[in-house]
Order: C-alpha cells, then structure tokens, then sequence
C-alpha cells in the first residue's frame, strides 16, 4: 500500500476541508499536482480535492462547517474553499460529453475512475484519500515512479480534445521526464499527426505553456524534441533552438536561477505580444534582453551600467549561447564594477555654454568617453575637453 504523509496533507486546515465534504457522506481525494509532487519529493504548491458532490452541495457544507467559499468556477464544478489562509481547490468529478479540441462541455459523475479518464496523463490521474492512501484507478503510479510521461488511453484522442496537451507533453517531460529514457514514440507520432491543432488555441495559452516549460531546469531536450515533430515551428516560425542547451549549461556556471524569459530570447526574434501574447512586463523584458545581447558594442561593464547587473548578466548569458561561447566568470567583477558606476558630469557641468539638443548631445559624448575608459576619467578630465 503507498501512501503519502507530506506535512500539508495533515495539516488542520486541510484536514478540516476535507472533513467538510466526508462528514456528510461524501468522497474527498486530492488530485493531480499535489500527489505527483508528494509521491516525486517535489514542493507542492496547489492543493486539489475531487469529490463527487456537486458544487451547490460542496457551498452549503462549507457553509455548514464554517469555511469560505468562493464559487471560481462553479458552471465546470469548481469551488475553492478558503480556510485559515489557505485555498483548496475543490472540482466535483467530471466526464467529457464534448470536446473541440480547445475546450470541453462537461458533465458531473460520480465515479472516480471515470474522472480518472478524462485528465491528460496517468501521472496526474493519481489520487489520495485525506489518510494519505494512494488510489490508482489507471495504473499511473508504475509509470510516476519510471518518470515516463504517458497519455491515458489513446494520444491521438486526448490531443483531439485539447491541443495544448501537445506542449504539456513536452513541459511534463521537461519537469518530470527520465532524460535517458527519451520520449514516447506513440505520443510524439501523435502529436506530429495533429499540429493544426495548435493553431486553434489562443496565444495566451500557448505562451503561458512555453514559459512553464522554459523554466524547468534542462528544458533542451524537450525542445529539441519539440522541433523534431514540428511543434515549434508550428507556434513560433523560423525560430532555433540551437542555443538553448548552452545558455542552460552557462546559467549552471554562473550559479544563477533558471528563467523562461532567458531561455525564450535565444531562440530567435520574436513577437512576444502577437506570438504569444505575453504581459507587456515580460514583453519590455524579453525586448531589452534581445536588443542588449545582440548589441556587441557593448561590454559587461557599459551593460551593467545602463541596464542594472541582472539584466546585464542575463543579456550577456544569452549572447555568450548565441555565439556560442562558454561562460566567463571573469565578467562578474565587470558586471559589478559598472553597476556601481556614477556618471559625474551633470548638465549643469556644461551651462550655460550648451542648451538644448547641443548640450545633451555633448552629455552624451563625454558619457560614451567615460565608459570607453572604463569609469576611470574624472569629473576634472571630463570637463577638459567640453571645448
């Protein structure tokens, strides 16, 4: 018998949500995430319940047992429950009766195994009773404790009734997959058969998957193999992933966090609000890092100092990838050195001899003359050659 016993399970707010549902007679089983990330040792940071109660039933017994409830998503069976601070998700077991490929019209159930059927793969159809005792209604857990990514039943199927499961494949194996084991011959066969699918789903759900899966600490060979069924070119045309194992082998070297954004700028040009719809923070981001690192003219030190240290060293990280050059750690004390760096001449250095577009294009000068001479020039040896 496995079980899980991870301390959030037992926590009281948690147990006192599930007792909620299971005082009155009804099932509660956490679900997807939270036991896949229990049973792999990995955090959990979203706690979901299954249950076969409707929402109407699971909003008075929260009600009954002095919990808040919050309807999120009630029309697909969906309440959050909100107790001492903490959400939990709870959905009312589920069936598909429609699928169009980006969405599904579901209908209540009150069988477990039959919402077992309708999630993607069997590492997420894993179940847990509020004592930590796994139910396995698919037979997931063999292929969890292999790390092989599986679609339930048919991957032509599943793909058909939501196309995005084409890049959660790549993104579960990213985070999830055993890397020496390579990927599913049937599941990347289906795949390459429907990728006009993914021309169907909105930009926003195809860049917030790509994002999910740039970010997990080797995503190179999930792209690699993304590229090979034509997923890549499908979502992002004419873009490479060449780059992207090195700039994760010198993010390694330079001891920094993996970063999406980072990972995305290598890959190519890219319109990150009509490819992808990403936010305009990210976008501005994603802009800057491209037009730093592609800007040779531009050492660590002037880097550093006109764009901070962090979006220096990630900028520097990414050309490095793209010329194919490994990290130097050298370039630290370069990055630190103009990060620190005060320009000393003020406008007010140069008036009232200069006005206006004169005495900003001068301000200019003598800035690009002291970064060139790596911060070195003084105020003194600045003003000298204002004439």
């Amino acid at each position: 018998m496995t079980r899980i016993s991870d301390k959030w399970i037992f926590d009281p707010s948690t147990q006192k949500v599930c007792s909620a549902l299971t005082g009155d007679g009804a099932i509660a089983l956490f679900v997807g995430g939270c036991v896949r990330n229990a049973l792999l040792g990995v955090p959990v940071s979203d706690i979901d319940i299954a249950t076969d109660a409707t929402p109407d039933r699971v909003m008075r017994l929260a009600k009954a047992a002095g919990i808040r409830a919050i309807p999120t998503g009630i029309e697909h069976g969906t309440v959050t429950l909100v107790q001492d601070g903490i959400p939990h998700e709870i959905t009312t077991f589920r069936r598909d009766v429609a699928t169009d490929g980006r969405r599904a019209v579901v209908a209540f159930s009150t069988d477990v195994a039959e919402d077992a059927a309708r999630r993607d793969f069997t590492m997420n159809a894993l179940y847990a009773c509020p004592d930590g005792e796994i139910l396995d209604p698919l037979d997931g857990l063999p292929d969890l404790q292999a790390r092989r990514v599986r679609f339930i039943g048919n991957p032509r199927h599943r793909i058909q009734e939501d196309y995005l499961r084409s890049m959660r494949y790549f993104r579960f194996h990213a985070w999830y997959g055993d890397k020496s084991a390579g990927l599913d011959p049937e599941a990347l066969g289906a795949i390459a058969e429907n990728l006009e699918g993914l021309e169907t789903l909105s930009r926003e759900r195809v860049g917030g998957e790509l994002l999910k899966l740039l970010q997990a600490t080797d995503p190179a060979p999930a792209v690699a193999a993304m590229r090979s069924t034509g997923v890549l070119s499908a979502i992002l045309p004419g873009t490479d992933d060449r780059a992207l194992a090195l700039v994760v082998h010198n993010e390694f070297l330079a001891g920094v966090e993996p970063d999406g954004l980072r990972r995305l700028a290598v890959l190519g040009d890219i319109d990150p609000m009509v490819q992808l719809r990403l936010s305009k923070a990210q976008a501005g981001r994603l802009k800057r890092l491209r037009t730093a690192a592609l800007d040779t003219t531009l050492m660590a030190a002037a880097l550093a100092y006109r764009f901070g240290s962090d979006l220096a060293r990630d900028s520097l990280l990414v050309r490095s990838a793209l010329l194919e050059q490994p990290w130097d750690p050298n370039v630290e004390q370069q990055i630190a050195l103009g990060a620190l760096a005060v320009f000393p001449i003020r406008a007010v250095d140069l008036m009232p001899d200069l006005q206006g577009q004169a005495l900003g294009a001068r301000l200019k000068l003598l800035e690009t003359a002291w970064i060139a001479s790596g911060f070195t020039l003084g105020r003194e040896e600045l003003l000298s050659q204002k004439k």
